[in-house]
């Protein structure tokens, strides 16, 4: 019986520990024989004929630039397994590829004489007669399946690829005299190639170069401000397929009232359906019943779920196409509204309807939308004797006491990104009017703590807020592209009913 020898390892391949892997000539020679021809390639996918615009949109401030967006890589999320992959959402936009396409990716707008010629550098599958075949865990096709070649992944994405070993050379040609940008928070190690190539070519690199770079990723997330035709059709879809996911959620409201941790009942039924029929989870589903509807980002989703109480869902599917919605229903856990439910909830409701007739106004501001919704929140406050002064003090900017029990934005953009468009520069988000591809959300809210003492004791420990995700059509008119989740008292009553009934 032969020995193995004792060999020193490094800290890197310590987890080789677990298994054994063959590495004998015959079992090299076998494994890679008597494959079969793979599944047919997936066709060009309908987002490859948005590409070229949304290039041509990206590239336009930095002509004679090389631009480097890469997609990000995978993260560990314990010793040897990873995260699920998801890319930079400024990646995913130039190149529509979706769900965990493609770890390690970059895509590089070379200039030319017209503009910018996108290339997309990745890693193609290796043959099976290779190692990495069998052997490599991050690419190889037994561990995570067939990758594309570079010949499929120009089929489907229109877009010309190249071999990721090839990046470096790609980056450096005529590094001296072409000026070379980053998304650099998307990829460390994509960035340190970069900072490279600029320092040799005598570029501003590091922090030095951080100005530029942050200018190019400002301008990648204004491009996404306004969405086209088919962003606008996966929005429409991702509000579709969560109004579903809703409605597993009343389903198993009888349920979760049952069981010692309701909620997680909740988000499970919520998370399921984003599986089945999308990618996952847009982000992590609120599910507050109760007192919990006054953390505004409770997501421990881990109490009870008690008859009487009020449950807050703020829940959206994020599309294959990285897509997502985002929805909030306050939802009575045993169908019908209370009296001070009822009351606080018709208020947030007419603030709502207040806020999306201020956007259908022509000149209407982004920041427009927030002050309607405050208006009629303020006034409500004042009538129930709540504020400690009149609505039109606490409206002023040196007072604001009414957003005790309202401390949140009422709007945000909404896209590839929940909160999308984020580095968009004040001027072109906050303060800019409201233009046709522009989706948004509408979500004013009240939250009455369970131990606030300045608020009626009927009140304390309910929490409402409601959602809708809201488009700027071409003709300068907003609509609600979630109008069919019900959201009237008498509409969710009856919704609740209709689903537990089927």
């Amino acid at each position: 019986m032969s020995e193995e020898k004792n060999v020193e390892q490094s800290m890197a391949n310590r987890g080789e520990n677990r298994s054994r892997r063959p590495d004998s000539q015959a079992f090299r020679e076998f494994i890679g024989s008597g494959w079969g021809d793979r599944p047919a390639p997936r066709g060009r996918q309908e987002v490859a004929d948005y590409l070229p615009a949304r290039h041509e949109k990206a590239g336009e401030p930095f002509t004679g630039e090389r631009l480097v967006i890469p997609a990000g890589g995978l993260k560990v999320r314990n010793n040897d397994c990873d995260y699920r992959f998801r890319a930079h959402s400024a990646f995913a936009h130039l190149t529509g590829l979706e769900g965990e396409l493609e770890p390690d990716s970059v895509l590089v707008l070379h200039p030319t004489d017209g503009g910018h010629e996108a290339v997309l550098y990745f890693k193609p599958r290796a043959a099976r007669s290779s190692e990495e075949f069998y052997a490599d865990p991050r690419y190889g096709e037994f561990w995570v399946g067939a990758r594309p070649s570079l010949q499929e992944m120009e089929q489907m994405t229109g877009l010309r690829c190249a071999h990721i070993d090839t990046l470096r050379d790609g980056i450096a040609k005529d590094a001296g005299q072409v000026p070379v940008r980053v998304v650099a928070q998307a990829d460390a190690n994509v960035t340190q190639l970069v900072n490279e190539v600029r320092q040799q070519a005598g570029l501003p690199h590091g922090a030095d170069a951080q100005k530029i770079d942050d200018e190019l990723l400002e301008h990648l997330s204004e491009i996404r401000l306004i969405k086209d035709a088919f962003e606008v059709r996966e929005m429409e879809r991702a509000v579709q397929v969560t109004k579903e996911g809703f409605e597993e959620i009343i389903r198993s409201l009888p349920r979760a009232a049952e069981h010692r941790r309701g909620e997680r009942v909740l988000e499970g039924a919520f998370g399921a359906r984003a599986r089945e029929e999308g990618n996952g989870l847009g982000y992590d589903t609120i599910a507050a019943a109760g007192n919990h509807a006054n953390t505004l980002h409770w997501i421990d989703n881990d109490g009870p779920v008690r008859s009487g109480d009020l449950v807050l869902v703020d829940a959206g599917v994020e599309l294959d196409s990285l897509y997502t919605a985002d929805i909030t229903r306050t939802l009575p856990v045993d169908g019908t509204f209370t009296a001070p439910q009822r009351q606080i909830y018709e208020a947030v409701l007419e603030a709502c309807e207040a806020a999306l007739a201020r956007a259908q106004e022509p000149g209407c501001r982004f920041r427009d939308i927030h002050t309607a919704a405050m208006e009629v929140l303020a006034n409500h406050l004042e009538n129930w004797g709540v504020l400690p002064v009149s609505a039109e003090e606490s409206l002023s900017i040196s007072g604001q006491q009414h957003r005790r029990w309202m401390p949140h934005g009422t709007s945000h953009h909404l896209g590839l990104d929940v909160h999308d468009c984020a580095q968009a520069r004040r001027e072109m988000y906050l303060d800019a009017q409201l233009k046709p591809g522009m989706c948004f959300t509408i979500e004013p809210g009240l939250y009455f703590r369970a131990d606030d003492l300045l608020v009626p004791e009927e009140f304390r420990g309910i929490g409402v807020r409601i959602e809708d995700d809201i488009l700027v059509n071409e003709d300068g008119s907003v609509r609600r592209i979630s109008e069919n989740i019900p959201r009237t008292v008498a509409d969710v009553e009856r919704w609740i009913a209709q689903v537990q009934s089927r």
